[in-house]
């Protein structure tokens, strides 16, 4: 229910209006009754406040009996069990922003993940630091929140495919393709579930991963606590529900830019939703949730590191000269005033990015105590590299990444071939789902020829009983590989 302070301010809305001289005109009046809407809204968001008491479930997905060890936090646990786990292994070989590049210090998804972990939990432990000192939280729970969220930022990038963003494109191209002159397998999927696929999303299949595909299979899948996956789902909303909100037009909230969630995964998400206490929404469509706090600062984390980082690769690869991204740098460290005569230049751009870290770190925490109330009402709908000072020198730095770096002549042919890699490998493996449909979903009738690819590829079969749940198993073998291996594989499929 709205506070008494709500209920107030609704009065004094109404009151406004019914007291209003009839000389007033038409839009005035318009005004005050969207005025009343407005304050009634915000007493109703209000009642859903969120309650870190619930935000920081430790109950483990699919596994409500499980007792945490002593001396070893939950939190801590499920960032070992990301960390040990075969899809974060392979991250090791996908791009991070330059695809398939020889030079040992260019980041990789996986060193990136790593960094955006030691990023989060430094911003998470500061929050974390006020939250208690101001009694938001109990007593020694700031080492959760830095646990929970180091668990999410190391898995942040899990469901990536291989060649990065332009990876995710493809896949999602090749299915619109597919789609566009439907057949077989594909006519059977729903048109409006046929956008999951066509807009591929990695934040959708890495949620897949760590709650359906890895270590438990189909039994809550690596069984993370709750709060680190509430503090994983940036998207905590369906493609269909997205599309049906959005339609066309901007997102009206931060966590609809996107979708996070697979339909055939949204009872995992709701049974944390629920537990974690997410502001629910209505809609025709499907219900979406608020994102939890914590999203924000693994978000966060994320934003500091490929935006200060991709930089100093730049300069790495000799995309960007020195002095472009030593200015730029220096700026983002707050100009400090240090002595570096005795240094090359790339330890000069290796501290400039150490200190631009540490500021950008500072700014955030700022904006998460200025934005507290918001976020924990889930109205608030910005970035916390967004809403604090340092928003002008992010978006130069987006700014250069985009038009000099993104579009760097090797980084765009080796997308064009990703891309041609990708659909090659989608086309050379469909036909195993075909005849598998065929044959009634039985495994042992398959022909010869599309039983030794299920044996070249090792290729997951298990529980395929349907068309969603074969182009799933595609989308998961496909996302799953690392550049080098979809190489090898398109030439094998191929005969290149």
């Amino acid at each position: 229910m709205a506070s008494d302070t709500a209920k107030s301010r609704i009065q004094i809305g109404v009151t406004a209006i019914i007291c209003q001289p009839l000389i007033n005109n038409d839009t005035h009046l318009a005004f005050l009754l969207a005025q009343a809407t407005v304050w009634h809204r915000s007493a109703v968001i209000r009642g859903k406040r969120m309650d870190w008491e619930k935000l920081l479930c430790s109950e483990r997905l699919s596994d409500k009996h499980y007792e945490p060890k002593p001396n070893r936090s939950i939190f801590v646990q499920d960032h070992d069990r990301i960390v040990f786990s075969a899809p974060f292994r392979r991250l090791a070989n996908k791009t991070q922003v330059q695809p398939l590049y020889e030079h040992d210090h260019v980041h990789h998804r996986l060193i990136h993940s790593i960094e955006v972990s030691s990023v989060g939990r430094s911003l998470a432990m500061r929050i974390g630091n006020w939250l208690e000192e101001t009694d938001r939280i109990a007593s020694g729970e700031s080492n959760s929140l830095a646990n929970i969220v180091q668990a999410a930022c190391v898995a942040h990038d899990i469901g990536n495919p291989p060649f990065g963003h332009s990876g995710e494109a493809a896949m999602g191209d090749w299915f619109a393709e597919k789609f566009n002159d439907a057949k077989g397998l594909m006519a059977e999927i729903e048109e409006q579930h046929r956008l999951e696929f066509m807009k591929f999303e990695g934040n959708a299949q890495g949620f897949r991963i760590v709650t359906r595909l890895e270590m438990y299979r189909n039994e809550g899948g690596m069984r993370l606590s709750k709060a680190t996956l509430g503090a994983f789902t940036k998207y905590p909303v369906t493609s269909a529900t997205r599309e049906s909100i959005v339609d066309g037009e901007a997102a009206p909230y931060v966590g609809l830019k996107k979708f996070g969630v697979f339909r055939s995964e949204l009872d995992l998400f709701k049974e944390a939703a629920d537990s974690l206490g997410l502001p629910q929404e209505m809609h025709h469509a499907g219900n979406w949730w608020r994102r939890h706090p914590l999203v924000f600062i693994v978000e966060a984390a994320d934003d500091i590191c490929y935006n200060i980082v991709d930089l100093e690769d730049a300069f790495t690869t000799g995309e960007l000269p020195f002095d472009t991204i030593k200015n730029l740098l220096h700026e983002a460290a707050n100009n400090p005033n240090r002595d570096v005569s005795n240094l090359s230049q790339a330890e000069h751009i290796a501290l400039l990015r150490a200190l631009s870290i540490g500021v950008a770190v500072e700014n955030c925490v700022e904006a998460f105590k200025a934005n507290y109330d918001a976020i924990m009402t889930g109205t608030f709908s910005a970035s916390l590299t967004d809403a604090g000072p340092m928003v002008s020198i992010f978006a130069k730095m987006e700014a250069l990444s985009r038009d000099q770096v993104f579009t760097a002549r090797r980084k765009t042919e080796l997308e064009v071939s990703g891309r041609r890699v990708i659909g090659n490998v989608m086309s050379g493996v469909l036909p195993v789902f075909e005849d598998l449909a065929k044959a009634k979903w039985d495994q042992e009738k398959l022909s010869g020829h599309n039983r030794q690819l299920v044996r070249a590829l090792d290729l997951d079969l298990r529980n395929v009983a349907d068309a969603e749940q074969a182009l799933h198993a595609l989308a998961d073998f496909t996302s799953g590989m690392t550049d080098r291996y979809a190489v090898r594989i398109a030439r094998m499929l191929t005969g290149i």
